[in-house]
């Protein structure tokens, strides 16, 4: 028996009852620092709307673009009104834990606008940077432009990528289109290894740095 009955009536249960202001929700809550799923919401939607028509991928992915930007500056005020006091008083509630604010602080530093943008496409870092941001004191005008990007880039091409890839592969039938969902799984899952592997070295290597500049030690 097909298993995909009880998700789509999951997904139409959800957006009747809340509309597509659930994903912004979602994911302002997640850009805010709450551990929560809005990458996977994301996607599911976009594919939801290529399978169904149900809903409207432009409204999802402006959705998921003003929950994305209206929760890292929710985010950025928190970390900037009560700075790394409160971090590291309570941060290790939502995964912020000391070796974390120690890397956050290196890269705010050494990176700024970058750790911002890039940081809406690693998991570890979308969570905090906004905080991270407010509590470092970076000027709250240059957040923002990165915040939007990376917001824009993050938010809607995911949602729009993932939309135009699953309408694409369901025009296609017979082989042609087994090939190419196969194929579009392999590049996804190796793209997605890919990122996680480097993530956790970057994550490595910029913490080492980190502590030896937190010691009086020259970084390269």
């Amino acid at each position: 028996m097909d298993g995909s009955g009880p998700l789509l009536h999951s997904f139409e249960s959800l957006f009747v009852q809340y509309g597509y202001g659930v994903i912004a929700v979602i994911v302002m809550l997640e850009s805010m620092g709450l551990p929560l799923p809005a990458e996977t919401l994301i996607i599911s939607s976009a594919l939801y709307c290529a399978t169904t028509h149900r809903l409207e991928i432009g409204w999802v992915a402006a959705a998921a673009i003003a929950g994305a930007i209206m929760g890292d500056n929710f985010g950025y005020l928190i970390g900037h009104s009560f700075g790394h006091r409160l971090l590291e008083r309570h941060g290790g509630k939502v995964g912020l834990n000391e070796r974390r604010l120690l890397l956050g602080h290196y890269l705010f530093r050494r990176h700024g606008g970058k750790v911002v943008f890039f940081g809406r496409f690693i998991a570890i870092l979308r969570v905090f940077v906004a905080l991270l941001a407010g509590a470092n004191r970076m000027p709250w005008h240059t957040f923002l432009f990165f915040n939007a990007l990376g917001g824009i880039g993050w938010a809607g091409g995911y949602a729009l990528g993932a939309y135009y890839l699953g309408h694409e592969v369901l025009n296609l039938s017979g082989p042609v289109g087994l090939a190419l969902g196969g194929v579009a799984t392999l590049v996804l899952g190796g793209s997605f290894l890919f990122l996680k592997k480097n993530e956790l070295r970057l994550t490595e290597e910029a913490t080492r740095a980190a502590e030896r500049e937190q010691k009086g030690e020259s970084v390269p």
